[in-house]
């Protein structure tokens, strides 16, 4: 990859920095993230700006980025604004730039919108270390949401979610303004207040809170996050009562937040950020590598706990491999390694050769993604910092993550394979564009529906015709499946065999509509038609119920040209389509669009015709191509809000 401005360009926060980790350059984005103007950033250590508790972690993620080509991300609290600290996911990658030559590391925030929760283990891990509670809720809502921590501290609060009002009225009545105080503080962090508050199962309890504003990703949602500790005393027996009820509720949240962030990942990517940001802090593990199957080898990926050296001793080996790693992915078997010398006597060929391998004092476990006798996916790889085993339910609990992130890389290798051939076919039934027309500039674009198949009845064409003309041709076949693409084929088709013969688009409709109509078509499809001299810029246009043209000019006006029209192709018997002529002028623009393009639930018709007339009109005035003005007019489909294919079709007259 190269390091160039347009690693800067994006939405999201993006830096650059040298391999010691100081900032070469930076977007606006990646400043408000950390919280000083732009002139404080460049030329300081990008470590020595954050907050000094993220400086180990983040000095691990650059090192790791820099020296690797595998994935190395963390997650990372940043200064943020005055009322609030930033939480993001960040990746680090090593680039060149392209002018010198130096390498560099890359580090950006990803879009981590689909798996929020993602975010919060930092923070679960760090209360749970301190032996803290910690709880959440947004500014705007009154449902106060459990987040884990201090086991005994689980316990006081049995419900993970509880209205706000409930949680005040179970504070002793002279504390309660002082707890409602801390709640409504708007600064960035609280000062502790100490409070009585009435559990439900054992009497008054002494709990310490502060409060701190975290927001979840750059332009993500802002939460109120309140750690709670407990300076009660309290009897051994009953906190370990207490702890094991809350791992065993713990261990039950922890499967639906996995398992959902496993099925909301949309590609393999996304599945392999969610399994690096979740699994090993999860089990209780150090580390954690992640092992896809690609064409009977291993693709390998781990997050920064894991050496980037294992890592890439194991990337690219052989399934058939007689290692560990492969063996377990063949047979669906889960293996555990309480130690290194177990290790040793159960793979006693493997020194020297491709890991994973616990080292001393550590155990090691590898679990699959598929189960016995199903095809092999993958495994992932957890390293733990001691010997001690993890508990029956621990392991039963990986084995079943394990088995939903296979599940998941199957629906979306599944959905991708679905993607690839809907696309193939789209794509074989999309003409060529004719080449050097004289006088003539010519571009088309088509986007599938996000809907259906992925395929639709929209199309677009353009060809001589023996008096010398351009025909250009514009319609929507009803339907969005393999029936709608098939059908506008035969449209498509139709239409060209008979201007071949009868150039005339007026006749050429009516011939067409014929056929379809005694063809007894299930289908119908609307249609634009043009014949255009390229000599002296004549038009002749019809339509057949399909949308109106756009006309752009080079000064950046636009008009919205409606053609004589009959009805859409396939239905009315007998048919006549009239016809207009009209003129296209040097410099001058026709965009002929789908109706997908201008309209949709949040958008009129007229005033979608506009808004793309506008943006032709003004492509012409900054003098860009045909192929840039179809661009922007296509980039208006999203603002659309439609699930319909969508073509354009751009013809600009030199």
């Amino acid at each position: 990859m190269d390091a160039s401005d347009e690693l800067l360009q994006m939405a999201t926060p993006s830096a650059l920095l040298t391999l010691d980790g100081v900032i070469r350059s930076l977007n606006a984005p990646m400043a408000t993230q950390l919280g000083r103007p732009w002139e404080q950033c460049v030329g300081h250590g990008f470590v020595d700006l954050l907050p000094e508790d993220q400086r180990i972690s983040a000095e691990g993620l650059l090192t790791h980025g820099a020296t690797t080509k595998r994935l190395a991300m963390r997650v990372l609290e940043f200064p943020g604004t005055s009322t609030a600290s930033l939480v993001c996911l960040v990746e680090a990658r090593a680039v060149t730039d392209s002018s010198s030559g130096e390498r560099l590391v890359w580090v950006h925030s990803l879009d981590a919108g689909h798996d929020l929760g993602g975010l919060l283990i930092p923070f679960q891990l760090a209360a749970k270390a301190a032996d803290l509670g910690l709880c959440m809720c947004s500014p705007d809502e009154h449902q106060v949401e459990w987040l884990g921590g201090a086991p005994a501290l689980a316990a006081l609060f049995p419900q993970a979610s509880v209205p706000r009002s409930k949680m005040i009225r179970r504070v002793h009545p002279d504390d309660r303004k002082d707890v409602q105080r801390l709640v409504r503080s708007s600064a960035a962090q609280s000062p502790w207040i100490r409070s009585r508050f009435l559990t439900e199962h054992d009497g008054w309890h002494i709990l310490a809170a502060q409060v701190r504003r975290i927001q979840l990703g750059y332009g993500g949602p802002e939460r109120v996050f309140a750690v709670i500790r407990d300076d009660t005393q309290s009897e051994a027996h009953r906190r370990e009562t207490l702890a094991e009820a809350s791992a065993e509720r713990e261990r039950a949240d922890g499967i639906t937040a996995f398992s959902s962030a496993l099925f909301s990942a949309a590609t393999e990517q996304e599945l392999q950020q969610v399994v690096l940001a979740r699994l090993a802090a999860a089990v209780g593990g150090s580390g954690a590598l992640f092992a896809l199957v690609d064409d009977g080898r291993l693709r390998v990926s781990s997050d920064a706990g894991i050496p980037t050296w294992e890592v890439d001793a194991l990337f690219g080996l052989s399934l058939d491999e007689d290692r560990p790693l492969p063996y377990v992915i063949r047979t669906g078997q889960a293996q555990f390694f309480h130690n290194h010398e177990e290790f040793a006597r159960r793979w006693l060929n493997d020194d020297g050769l491709p890991l994973p391998r616990p080292v001393p004092g550590t155990a090691l476990s590898i679990t699959p993604l598929s189960p016995v006798g199903d095809r092999p996916l993958g495994a992932w790889v957890v390293r733990y910092d001691s010997e001690h085993p993890p508990s029956s339910e621990n392991l039963a609990f990986m084995t079943t993550l394990a088995e939903l992130a296979g599940k998941a890389l199957r629906a979306i290798r599944l959905q991708q394979a679905h993607v690839e051939l809907s696309m193939a076919v789209q794509d074989s039934m999309l003409p060529t564009l004719p080449e050097h027309l004289p006088g003539l500039e010519i571009a088309a674009r088509y986007q599938p529906s996000r809907d259906g198949l992925d395929i639709g009845g929209d199309w677009y064409d353009a060809f001589f015709l023996p008096d010398g003309a351009i025909a250009l041709e514009i319609g929507d076949a009803q339907g969005h499946d393999v029936d709608a693409a098939v059908f506008m084929g035969q449209v498509r088709s139709s239409m060209r065999a008979i201007a071949a013969h009868e150039p005339d688009p007026g006749t050429v409709l009516t011939r067409t509509n014929e056929l379809l109509v005694a063809m007894d078509a299930p289908r119908f499809a609307s249609c634009t038609m043009l014949h255009l001299d390229p000599r002296d810029g004549q038009v002749i246009g019809t339509s057949a119920g399909h949308v109106p043209l756009l006309h752009a000019r080079d000064d950046g006006s636009h008009t919205i040209r409606t053609l004589p029209a009959g009805p859409v192709l396939g239905i009315v018997p007998g048919t006549e389509y009239p016809e207009e002529t009209f003129t296209l002028e040097e410099g001058t623009a026709l965009v002929m669009v789908t109706d997908g393009v201008v309209e949709g639930p949040s958008l009129s018709l007229d005033a979608g015709l506009e808004r793309a007339g506008a943006l032709a009109g003004r492509a012409l005035q900054d003098r860009l191509g045909v192929e840039a003005t179809a661009d922007r007019v296509l980039d208006a489909v999203a603002a659309v809000d439609h699930l319909d294919d969508v073509a354009v079709l751009v013809i600009r007259r030199a």
